[in-house]
């Protein structure tokens, strides 16, 4: 079930009809990891080395390879911080795309069953925000716990496996049921979702093709959910 759905998203990434909503979610996602990057960098810069020349008041002439030692490692600081934060930026594009990604998915490969509805605006938004703010705490935990080693790892997939997963199926869910509806179905089958989250979480953490999580992810669970839901009795209320 996960490995046909994962197969069947893949298929979809590069076809003609995903092309407009791929270039939208490429463009977007770089636009705000770029915008991310440089507040961060200016951040740094705001608060770092102020505190570093009232440490050190007057350095000798050799002293310029501590300062570029020392660039070297926030902007190697800065690119770590900036591959955690993939998993938020993947949060917000995905709730702007994720409607018009599903929709392509069930035209293209369930054209006889019903289609889902769209979520309305106002709570789509509401949604995406709450789970921005979810993701982000989720992965400042994992990054405390970057000095154990074996554990960061481990912690990353964990994380994002479970949060990925659970707001990428209720959000397929959620276009043919309401959303109390679509969280028990999720914690139903908790396991087979979390197992799905853990391969958009191995998706996401490879450089260059994690720009294309939210259509991956997106096109893998209205799959995953079409396939959970043959089990189950139909939805008592069509949204």
């Amino acid at each position: 079930m996960i490995v046909e759905s994962a197969r069947a998203a893949a298929n979809h990434l590069f076809r003609p009809e995903f092309r407009a909503v791929l270039w939208k979610s490429i463009g977007l996602t770089i636009l705000l990891l770029i915008g991310i990057w440089f507040g961060l960098r200016e951040l740094f810069e705001a608060l770092a080395w102020p505190f570093f020349d009232q440490m050190v008041p007057e350095l000798p002439s050799w002293a310029g390879w501590l300062g570029l030692i020392a660039g070297i490692l926030a902007s190697i600081g800065l690119a770590l911080g900036l591959a955690l934060l993939i998993a938020p930026v993947t949060a917000i594009v995905a709730g702007l795309f994720l409607d018009d990604v599903a929709a392509v998915v069930e035209k293209e490969d369930y054209p006889l069953d019903p289609k889902g509805q769209p979520l309305p605006a106002v709570r789509s938004l509401i949604l995406s925000v709450k789970f921005l703010g979810v993701v982000i705490l989720g992965n400042i935990a994992a990054l405390l716990m970057l000095l154990i080693p074996g554990v960061n790892i481990i912690a990353f997939f964990v994380v994002n496996g479970y949060l990925l997963g659970r707001e990428f199926f209720e959000f397929a869910a959620m276009r043919f049921r309401p959303e109390m509806e679509a969280k028990a179905l999720r914690s139903k089958h908790a396991t087979t979702v979390f197992l799905g989250g853990l391969v958009i979480a191995a998706f996401m953490a490879i450089p260059i093709l994690n720009l294309l999580t939210p259509l991956f992810a997106a096109a893998m669970m209205v799959h995953l959910h079409k396939a959970v839901a043959q089990s189950e009795p139909p939805a008592t209320v069509i949204r």
